[in-house]
């Protein structure tokens, strides 16, 4: 057996001399106006948030909110893009807007490294996780994700109506995600779980909402211990013998990081998949025009994630200051809505729309600046071949009920149920 001491106690029991961030009060109801009340967690934003940011784009670019403590929404893609890329006045060491702001001690590294690591700490820890994201890694996957779409399919055999989001399109990321770290595929149930407790809990009281979170780590120290006993080829086995600056990773490093492929690793894709397919059954033309054309696919993937863009990434106001007209505060939260700058229409000509064969397509579905997605080539594939699979085994399908389609609240966006018809 094998003995790693920075694993045998929980990183979490540091005593009770730790900063403990701030906590702010928690404002749930309907949205007075959407300029200077705005919340991401309410139904109608869930529902459709596109009209909202297309009045908020022309009426108040910048919105503000009281909610969560105090933040901010650009909805234009030159306001989203120059936060994105401006680490000196913004931090990333909280991506998940809600009522709790860690303290400013969590920087540069944060809970989840790489994605809540400010400069410098960020560049070396997203080194790390470059070489299982490489289009040539990802490739080595194609085959085996392919074969379970195909098993998902034929899961669905002698059903007139199934729920295309439950059923096929959140499986594949899990499966991806659980080969990759080494976990086993049985526990897809708990990753949504997992998914649901830190993405759209976010506004439960904090006792609860820390619990959950505790189920979380407890899960995966689990795994990291049983991977430190019984070492095996996998991205989990590489982040324990990882080092840095000449050192082996802290436990939490692991750990954290480890969360962050979890959750983002599956909601995303899962949502992306889910998505697009919510819009080829609802639009018929776009449909048969891809069962016609397949070689048009790539395409039209691009410009299903543009219109559909899952992710929201908020970031931390460092110091008080005037930003382009608002008075912005230290430790304000800044929504970044890459949906909101996929719809510019400064930016994209009919941007409204859907145009599946749009050829200039420069998208922000995965982010812009430092903390552009490190898994986009996994993604890439993953919505590709579920895409594929699915228009060469179903061709002909729609929505049964629109009425019944639910998306989640949250910073991301996708169907959690959609009930489609297949024969």
């Amino acid at each position: 057996m094998t003995v790693d001491d920075r694993f045998s106690q929980d990183f979490r029991d540091t005593g009770d001399d730790r900063p403990l961030g701030t906590r702010s009060e928690i404002v749930t109801g309907p949205v007075s106006d959407w300029a200077t009340d705005f919340s991401h967690l309410e139904p109608e934003w869930a529902a459709d948030p596109y009209p909202i940011q297309d009045e908020l784009r022309q009426r108040c670019p910048i919105a503000h909110t009281d909610r969560f403590g105090g933040g901010w929404l650009p909805t234009r893609h030159e306001d989203v893009a120059a936060i994105a890329y401006d680490t000196e006045r913004f931090s990333s060491r909280s991506i998940i807007m809600s009522n709790f702001r860690p303290p400013r001690e969590a920087a540069p590294i944060g809970g989840s490294p790489p994605i809540s690591s400010d400069p410098p700490f960020h560049h070396d820890a997203r080194r790390l996780l470059l070489p299982a994201f490489t289009k040539t890694a990802v490739a080595r996957r194609e085959a085996s994700t392919r074969a379970l779409c195909h098993e998902l399919i034929d899961g669905l055999a002698g059903q007139d109506v199934v729920d295309a989001a439950r059923d096929y399109a959140q499986h594949i990321p899990m499966r991806v995600i659980a080969d990759m770290l080494g976990l086993p595929p049985e526990d897809g149930p708990r990753f949504r779980e997992f998914i649901e407790n830190v993405l759209e809990g976010v506004n439960r009281p904090p006792e609860e909402r820390m619990e959950r979170m505790e189920q979380l780590f407890d899960y995966l120290l689990v795994q990291i211990r049983d991977h430190v006993d019984h070492p095996r080829d996998d991205l989990t086995t590489y982040l324990v013998n990882a080092e840095l600056y000449g050192r082996k990773l802290e436990s939490s490093h692991v750990a954290g990081t480890m969360a962050l492929l979890l959750i983002a690793g599956i909601d995303t894709t899962w949502s992306a998949i889910g998505a697009s397919l919510w819009h080829l059954a609802k639009t018929p033309r776009d449909r048969e025009r891809l069962v016609a054309e397949p070689e048009l696919l790539p395409t039209a993937m691009e410009e299903l994630l543009r219109a559909y863009a899952p992710v929201t990434m908020a970031r931390l106001v460092k110091e008080d200051m005037r930003w382009n007209g608002v008075d912005m505060k230290a430790d304000d939260w800044v929504l970044l809505s890459f949906p909101a700058a996929n719809r510019d229409p400064e930016l994209f000509d009919r941007a409204g729309e859907v145009v599946i064969d749009r050829e200039v397509n420069r998208h922000a579905a995965f982010g812009l600046g430092i903390h552009r997605c490190v898994g986009s080539h996994l993604a890439r594939m993953e919505l590709r071949v579920a895409l594929e699979v699915w228009l060469e085994r179903i061709p002909a399908f729609g929505l049964d009920d629109p009425a019944r389609v639910t998306w989640a609240t949250g910073q991301v966006r996708g169907p959690r149920t959609l009930p489609i018809r297949i024969r």
